[in-house]
């Protein structure tokens, strides 16, 4: 088998999703790759100077500027006549990519650019403390959107970034999970196959920002896909043509209770009501995607 373009002895945590879903993607995306990451997790656990996991090449810049970036090496390759067969990936967290740095991603794919955007979702800024993040579900327990009396964690949805990239007019937009490796790979696959600028939400559960065993990471990313809090979908041309459905509903507690940031949710006083409320968002996935088979 050959070696991964994302080498071993990085600094991640034990059991990262977000590692685990890098490490997919670049293997999947093949070696004529340029790679530019946002500042967070992934960068500083595979960057620390002098050395680098990359076996492809890697920028960084700063924060919130992989996009542009991105644009001018894709820009630039198109120029000198070298574009055909290099594929340009802009990449980063849920920081980065759909916070601080999401309205250079929105001008980077108004202008067209024919570079793929991932986003390796971890649900905060884990990097500098466990802060609340635009993509942080509802109700979790964050370092700046703590539980307690006056609160049950985050009050705001998580962003919808799939909606947020259709309405861009992108040819090519998916989510997947990093539990899912062999979704995940046939998705990057298919997305640089396609002209123009692509996107690609990967889930990634990170057991010390969400509090569960190391061992249970692909567990618990696929008990997210199971209850439809993370729905897996393939958007072409603005039209639903693939997702991962199931028989069964999968109640969200299944997913909740593993997880330190939401146990107070199962310490009573008005906390059903927060999981019927999680509850029903998950059915408004199931809903909007039909995500429940019938046989």
């Amino acid at each position: 088998m050959a070696e991964s373009l994302l080498a071993p002895g990085h600094t991640a945590c034990l059991g990262c999703g977000e590692l685990l879903g890098a490490r997919l993607a670049i293997d999947a995306a093949g070696p004529n790759t340029i790679v530019v990451n946002t500042t967070g997790c992934l960068e500083v656990c595979t960057s620390k100077f002098p050395q680098s996991a990359w076996r492809v090449p890697w920028i960084h810049s700063l924060f919130d500027n992989a996009g542009p970036v991105a644009a001018g090496i894709e820009a630039s390759l198109r120029a000198q006549g070298k574009k055909q067969g290099i594929t340009v990936i802009a990449q980063g967290g849920d920081g980065g990519m759909a916070d601080i740095g999401f309205g250079f991603t929105s001008g980077m794919w108004e202008r067209g650019h024919d570079v793929l955007t991932m986003i390796f979702d971890n649900e905060a800024y884990m990097n500098t403390g466990i802060q609340r993040s635009g993509l942080t579900p509802f109700d979790a327990r964050t370092s700046t959107s703590p539980s307690g009396k006056v609160s049950f964690g985050n009050p705001r949805p998580k962003k919808d970034m799939v909606q947020i990239a259709v309405a861009h007019g992108l040819p090519y937009v998916a989510s997947t999970s990093s539990s899912y490796a062999r979704d995940l790979q046939t998705k990057v696959k298919k997305a640089i196959a396609i002209e123009g600028p692509t996107f690609i939400h990967v889930h990634t559960p990170c057991p010390l920002g969400w509090g569960f065993a190391a061992a249970s990471t692909v567990e618990i990313g696929q008990l997210a896909v199971k209850t439809a809090l993370f729905p897996v979908v393939e958007i072409e041309e603005g039209k639903v043509t693939k997702v991962m459905s199931f028989r069964e509903k999968t109640p969200v507690e299944e997913y909740l209770k593993p997880q330190a940031r939401f146990r107070h949710l199962f310490a009573g006083n008005g906390a059903a009501e927060q999981i019927a409320q999680i509850q029903a968002i998950a059915d408004q996935n199931i809903e909007r995607y039909g995500l429940l088979r019938s046989s």
